[in-house]
């Protein structure tokens, strides 16, 4: 175990240039969820709880960029576990809420057990991987690591929660693309997602779920309920033009066209507000965010922070991409949240709660080509 770290230390050895990306990335997301407390003529409620949640999870993230990385392979199991068992007392004993049963709420705070298990399966999966780096990637390693992701994704999916379920299944992906993934087992993938797509369909989807996809395809089948959101997403975007039509000059956003516009639809708002430029900006960061996350990975120097890193990062990037996919119509309507930017209390804990996570890694084991003078290689 390597010697304990001065606060010092951190400071010295922090990549500044990925906490940067988030700092630009909760920017864009206050500022988009004041604009839209504009609009409502409230209190401004939504924009203290997220500050109140940042508070929360800067220190979460200080506690975990604290805390040894290489501990999380001791504790990784019984975390896996934990999270398997509130996934299942979620379904017997959590709120309904928008149809999915996946929340416990507790004097007045909600927690999605769903949350946790993102980063549970993403340090699951390293310490699975970490154990058979040197062998070569097989049927074996696959179904090994399948059986681990099977199993929070199926409970998500009886929530109902397509999203989150598909989500699991991106991170278990990416990890064992970068595990060394052949065609063959690509193509196995392939065709046992379709049986399962087909399986969904019949048996696990719920209707609106259909209703979802089917809309997806065909906006104009219920452009007042089930296409509404897409539709005038759609309009949003467009309408932002270049330079946007200024925080709190929205049309969509702040004649309340826009649903879930501080969560689900929350690019929307930054595209129409900040235009084309601010788009550009904020893709600017996620790239910045996902850059450093994969140089960190690339010249780690044990196999359990290289999966732990791309684990996280997967997340991340799923959880990106999937969103902003929706606001742009490309994806059916998921209900997952634009990491660090959209509203939500459980979602930005643990996304702080991971980015200190990879900043513990950082801190502790950077070489040369992370150090301040090289930081722009």
């Amino acid at each position: 175990m390597a010697a304990r770290i001065s606060w010092k230390q951190m400071l010295v050895r922090i990549d500044w240039l990925l906490v940067l990306s988030v700092v630009v990335l909760f920017g864009f997301g206050i500022a988009a969820i004041y604009s839209v407390e504009l609009g409502r003529e409230s209190d401004f409620a939504l924009v203290r709880r997220q500050l109140f949640v940042l508070l929360l999870g800067l220190g979460a993230g200080l506690a975990a960029m604290r805390f040894h990385y290489v501990q999380w392979r001791n504790y990784g199991r019984v975390l896996y576990l934990i999270s398997i068992i509130l996934m299942i007392a979620v379904l017997l004993f959590g709120t309904t809420l928008r149809g999915t049963t996946g929340w416990f709420v507790l004097f007045g705070v909600s927690f999605q057990p769903v949350e946790l298990m993102k980063f549970a399966l993403a340090v699951e999966l390293a310490r699975y991987f970490s154990e058979y780096a040197r062998r070569k990637f097989g049927w074996k390693e696959l179904i090994g690591s399948g059986l681990l992701m099977a199993v929070p994704a199926f409970l998500t999916a009886l929530q109902p929660d397509l999203g989150s379920a598909m989500l699991l299944v991106g991170i278990w992906f990416v990890v064992v693309f970068f595990a060394g993934l052949r065609w063959i087992h690509a193509a196995a993938l392939a065709a046992s997602a379709s049986f399962m797509v087909l399986i969904g369909w019949l048996f696990l989807f719920a209707e609106y779920q259909k209703e979802r996809i089917r809309v997806f395809f065909n906006p104009e089948l219920d452009p007042l309920d089930s296409g509404y959101n897409v539709l005038q997403a759609k309009i949003a975007i467009g309408s932002g033009q270049w330079f946007g039509r200024g925080l709190g000059f929205g049309s969509q956003s702040q004649l309340k066209f826009l649903p879930e516009s501080q969560t689900d639809f929350i690019f929307a708002v930054i595209a129409e507000e900040l235009g084309f430029i601010g788009v550009l900006v904020l893709f600017a960061a996620i790239a910045l965010f996902l850059w450093r996350g994969l140089r960190l990975a690339q010249v780690s120097r044990d196999h359990f922070s290289t999966f732990l890193i791309i684990g996280i990062l997967a997340a991340f990037f799923v959880q990106m991409a999937v969103n902003i996919a929706v606001n742009l119509a490309i994806l059916p309507t998921t209900g997952i949240a634009l990491p660090f930017v959209s509203y939500g209390g459980s979602s930005l804990l643990m996304s702080f709660f991971m980015l200190g996570v990879l900043l513990s890694v950082a801190i502790r084991q950077r070489p040369a080509d992370l150090s301040p003078s090289n930081m722009l290689q």
